[in-house]
């Protein structure tokens, strides 16, 4: 049996709501007793979900970091989706897909600061390489503060193939570049859109680059290169949602 520490109010608690993976036991130390920590344990009992007291030191080694709040989760660990499911189970048929691509992103903190933010964005499911990209682990969790728990995550083993697949279903693939010479700002971003994001280093690989259907940049002004790939899928994003929302009020008023 595989398992996994998860450490961090909101990472714990948001996996207890969203009950998409078991939790065998939580600890928790004894001199935590915020309202959010009664919260947790509330939920838990309901779940039917063991709570166990710890004093400080011993939480350290399960939780194997110094940033667990007081509070860790025994868990199995997190359950990637299959692409082909959720396209067959959500054709488009007129409904809108919103999907991220992260190519060579490696950085956890990144990745985890783009869950978050895409939650918050509308962002259907977030594809990711098996190769060459960081793992939905605790850390990432930690960082999206529990977003993860909320959003399909899709791990394939061609970014390529991926994309030609997700355009065959109708979705049009905007490659974020900075070398790019028409702006995220100029260009449609409404309808069924998958949005591919490159990591800091690199940007996006050639190939997957040529396939894109075409590419944006985000504009700026100083002396800095790039923009955090963070920061840069959370401008991307959200254009994207503002667009649609102007999108659907302009439909709404015909």
């Amino acid at each position: 049996m595989k398992t996994e520490i998860l450490y961090g109010i909101n990472s714990v608690f948001e996996a207890l709501k969203a009950g998409k993976r078991r939790i065998y036991e939580i600890y928790i130390e004894e001199s935590k007793t915020s309202k959010r920590i009664l919260e947790v344990i509330k939920f838990a009992k309901s779940k039917k979900i063991p709570v166990k007291k710890i004093k400080t030191l011993p939480l350290n080694p399960i939780a194997r970091t110094s940033q667990h709040q007081g509070i860790s989760a025994k868990v199995e660990p997190y359950l990637t989706f299959d692409l082909t499911d959720i396209i067959a189970s959500e054709p488009l048929n007129g409904n809108r897909h919103f999907f991220l691509l992260l190519d060579n992103v490696i950085d956890p903190r990144n990745l985890g600061a783009i869950i978050r933010t895409a939650l918050g964005a509308g962002v259907d499911s977030i594809i990711i390489p098996k190769d060459r990209s960081a793992l939905p682990t605790p850390a990432v969790s930690k960082t999206s503060a529990g977003a993860i728990e909320h959003v399909r995550l899709i791990r394939v083993t061609n970014m390529v193939d991926t994309i030609r697949f997700l355009k065959q279903q109708g979705l049009w693939i905007v490659g974020l570049d900075k070398g790019a010479d028409k702006t995220i700002y100029a260009s449609d971003l409404t309808g069924s859109i998958a949005i591919v994001i490159g990591g800091e280093e690199k940007g996006i690989r050639p190939l997957v680059k040529k396939n894109c259907d075409f590419l944006v940049s985000i504009p700026q002004k100083g002396l800095l290169d790039s923009l955090n790939a963070s920061v840069a899928a959370a401008i991307a994003m959200y254009e994207a949602y503002r667009q649609n929302k102007i999108s659907q009020t302009n439909k709404s008023q015909r």
